[in-house]
């Protein structure tokens, strides 16, 4: 029987949680019972979201303000982490940053902030939250990947790169962390109705609207559920899996 509250007496930390699909996981995970921590690199922007999600769902929920490419502040945040709660239950690498330029075209700096968010950042909060989790014996990672890093797209090739190396880490990691009950696990979200897209011309739109088998664009509420899942003990003994949330784009 799955429970009400499937999360209750976790703590959770959800990186690039001020907006979009973060935003949605913190507000869920909260429903659920967890503690969570939202993560972002601005400082403040996350105060009055957290204490109006905390309100709503009668559970602590706190501001981390940390750049996720840099090896030191990942460090100092977790380490605040365990500092107050002793353990941590449930990571959610979901910040990442979208650079579309044709290859030819694509500068280092766009490269290197890519690179850097989208693949560096999941390494290095993955090797804090191991580390924690280790203690315990038991955790749950969930990295986001996308439908574009299991098929590519023109124009995307660097970010397409990042997504792939992605689940490429999650499977090796799985592996790594098996033996120690903890799970690693990603998401390969499609065509996402959030800020990401709003660029997106409107002929291009339809078209990719229309290759969606269930015609609509997902959610951050679609992710933010099948995170859930992943996170929550009724996948106990699932890891080392890509689980695709696109409406059908690759049937």
């Amino acid at each position: 029987m799955i429970s009400a509250k499937p999360l209750s007496g976790k703590i959770a930390l959800i990186t690039g949680a001020n907006r979009g699909i973060g935003l949605a996981m913190a507000r869920l995970f909260a429903s659920a019972g967890a503690t969570v921590i939202m993560n972002s690199r601005t400082v403040g922007s996350l105060d009055a979201l957290a204490a109006g999600i905390s309100a709503e769902f009668g559970v602590p929920v706190q501001p981390s303000y940390f750049d996720v490419t840099s090896a030191e502040a990942v460090k100092a945040g977790f380490m605040a982490v365990h500092k107050e709660h002793k353990r941590l239950d449930v990571l959610v690498n979901n910040a990442g940053i979208l650079r579309d330029a044709l290859i030819g075209m694509a500068p280092e700096a766009l490269i290197d902030d890519v690179i850097a968010t989208n693949i560096k950042g999941v390494i290095l909060c993955s090797q804090m939250a191991a580390r924690m989790m280790a203690r315990n014996k038991s955790g749950s990672i969930i990295s986001l990947s996308s439908i574009i890093g299991r098929v590519g797209n023109e124009g995307q090739s660097v970010y397409a790169a990042s997504k792939a190396a992605v689940i490429g880490f999650t499977y090796s990691l799985a592996k790594e962390l098996g033996p120690q009950n903890i799970r690693v696990n990603a998401l390969a979200p499609g065509f996402i109705d959030t800020d990401m897209i709003k660029a997106v011309p409107a002929e291009k739109h339809a078209k990719i609207v229309g290759n969606i088998k269930m015609g609509r664009l997902g959610k951050a509420e679609d992710i933010a559920q099948a995170a859930l899942f992943l996170a929550s003990d009724a996948s106990a003994y699932v890891t080392g899996q890509v689980l695709g949330v696109d409406g059908g784009m690759l049937v």
